[in-house]
């Protein structure tokens, strides 16, 4: 076949793409022509790719523009959740802060209601600052007898000598003598003017606060009897111990090992006694301190 026999194959082959068909709708009764179009093989591939062109423009703009991905399951956007993950720690934070601050009221009504004074409660701007609202607190049945224990005469009250902030401080300070089990109790009518406990025999007694001893002796009632003067008009008394490791005059140490508890004899322990007097008056122990 000759070269110019192949380019004009070619050519014809190249216009024929473009010569146009004629498409027609005939009537079935009567095949009269209805309806009819012109297109060639070029005008459908266009047709065909501007079709394409214009699905892509417009699922591109939905995706963009419209939230439709979130609706779709199995599938969602980084920015999504970074979005949730955002609200989360928000969430966190935002509960943290409310913490901190029921615990900073909580610590600033301790500290009102020790100095006798109303605690006050937070309330919550418009903003996200706090501020402090002095707003009293509700009155309640059990705020009622709090402050009817606090401002009465007993081991809690404000008032007084036995109450003040010296004896709060005095009560987190001083020790316990000994370790044991307390069988009786404090009480001015039963004439019990201390503590008696049972203790281990020979436990180490040892002085509740710094002090200097004014009495050590031995009495065949008592057995070795210890009394030490204390800061603030405080004096403690122990009783039965069975060897005292201390003089009259000595200065004490808070904790100092004083001597120790009575022996076993007949195969008993005496029980040891222990006192508490301020200004001259016997004082309940347990009000200053804890055993």
């Amino acid at each position: 076949m000759k070269p110019t026999q192949i380019w004009h194959d070619m050519a014809e082959q190249w216009r024929d793409i473009f010569r146009k068909r004629r498409f027609s709708m005939l009537n079935a009764t009567d095949n009269r022509e209805e309806w009819h179009i012109h297109l060639s093989p070029a005008s459908i591939f266009a047709g065909l790719v501007s079709f394409v062109l214009l699905l892509f423009i417009i699922l591109l703009s939905l995706v963009a523009y419209t939230p439709v991905l979130e609706f779709m399951p199995g599938y969602r956007t980084e920015a999504g959740r970074a979005r949730e993950t955002l609200v989360q720690n928000i969430i966190r934070i935002d509960s943290m802060e409310r913490m901190l601050t029921d615990m900073m009221t909580y610590n600033e009504n301790i500290a009102l209601i020790l100095e006798g004074k109303t605690p006050v409660v937070r309330t919550f701007a418009s903003s996200d600052s706090l501020r402090m609202s002095k707003v009293l607190v509700m009155r309640s049945t059990e705020d009622s007898l709090l402050r009817a224990q606090m401002e009465s005469d007993g081991p809690y009250s404000l008032g007084g000598i036995n109450s003040s902030r010296g004896r709060i401080r005095r009560t987190m300070e001083l020790a316990s003598p000994i370790d044991g089990i307390i069988t009786d109790r404090f009480d001015l009518k039963e004439g019990n003017f201390g503590l008696r406990i049972a203790a281990a025999a020979a436990a180490p007694v040892t002085a509740i606060d710094e002090g200097t001893v004014v009495i050590s002796r031995w009495t065949p009632e008592t057995g070795h009897i210890i009394e030490i003067q204390h800061p603030n008009s405080l004096l403690s008394i122990y009783r039965h111990l069975s060897q005292s490791l201390v003089t009259k005059g000595q200065l004490i140490r808070p904790g100092e090992l004083i001597g120790y508890n009575s022996e076993v004899k007949n195969g008993e322990v005496q029980l040891f006694e222990f006192e508490l007097w301020n200004s001259g008056r016997p004082v309940d122990p347990e009000g200053y301190i804890v055993f």
